[in-house]
């Protein structure tokens, strides 16, 4: 069974093809331009590798709900060229096969809940915090949607008390993504978040709004793993003050041994790595033609 997919990302897209187990035989990526320059390089790519279905995961905000006129789309992101853009039956008029769609970070989710961190758990959320923040869920053997889909990065934070940055989000400020993600980190401290050491206070202050949401999502969500990628999260200090944070913001209300005794293994960062996206794509492929991802 040979199954595409397609990681869209506001940075670079990634296209591969694997098969049930999550091996993925061949992949391809190139940067994300405007549609009508990207989807050729896509649409290129497949007609070399034929397959059976193909599993996309986009960034977004993307239209989720069936009975939509913009289910298939991007829709209100600012990446040029791409607002409103009809992806789905763009890539549908090419290919005669079953396609599944979902958000980048869902997908991100869904990979690590087949074949990595996640895997054999019937929940997990997955936050990917870098040039955004996003969050997917995935709950009771499936990908939370509802009204559009999770908006987890633009929930709104606290502010620490010794931050005084505004907060860079477009729409909110001071939300999440404005004040944790990567261009906040920059613009708080005029250096991008790689070249500051590890003792740096920055990454106190990351951590203190990262377990807000990741304490709200345990709260809210009551999720078996909490796993933490993108590009900031390569900064492994980062995992030990969260989880700091989270037991002190939690301060022993869940009792949970995954909590209070193993919060190690219960925060932890995808054991897919950077390709947690693309192995989504692919187990979105394989819903799509009614098959469950097998494990390894």
């Amino acid at each position: 069974m040979r199954i595409g997919a397609i990681e869209a990302g506001g940075t670079k897209f990634v296209c591969g093809v694997g098969n049930e187990s999550g091996l993925m035989e061949d992949s391809i990526s190139f940067p994300t331009g405007h549609p009508e320059e990207t989807l050729p390089q896509v649409i290129s790519y497949f007609e070399k590798n034929r397959v059976e279905a193909i599993g996309i995961g986009s960034f977004g905000p993307v239209g989720l709900r069936r009975d939509s006129p913009t289910y298939g789309f991007i829709t209100t992101t600012p990446k040029p060229g791409w607002a409103q853009y009809p992806f789905l039956d763009a890539m549908r008029r090419h290919f005669g096969v079953p396609f599944g769609w979902d958000t980048d970070v869902n997908a991100a989710a869904f990979g690590e809940a087949a074949w990595g961190a996640a895997e054999g758990l019937d929940s997990c959320v997955y936050f990917t915090i870098g040039t955004g923040i996003g969050v997917g869920v995935y709950a009771g053997g499936r990908l939370v949607h509802g009204l559009v889909h999770p908006e987890g990065g633009h929930v709104p934070v606290k502010r620490h008390p010794e931050d005084s940055y505004p907060g860079g989000c477009a729409y909110h400020g001071d939300c999440l993504e404005g004040m944790a993600a990567g261009p906040a980190i920059e613009a708080r401290w005029h250096a991008k978040g790689h070249v500051l050491p590890p003792d740096h206070p920055a990454w106190a202050i990351e951590a203190y709004y990262i377990a807000q949401a990741v304490t709200g999502a345990i709260l809210m969500l009551s999720p078996e793993k909490v796993i933490l990628g993108g590009g900031v999260m390569q900064q492994p200090q980062l995992f030990p003050l969260i989880r700091e944070a989270v037991a002190r913001n939690l301060n022993g209300y869940v009792q949970a041994d995954e909590i209070t005794e193993r919060i190690e293994d219960y925060i932890v960062p995808p054991r897919l790595g950077a390709k947690a996206g693309l192995y989504g794509a692919l187990a979105l492929g394989l819903e799509a033609l009614g098959e469950t991802p097998a494990r390894r």
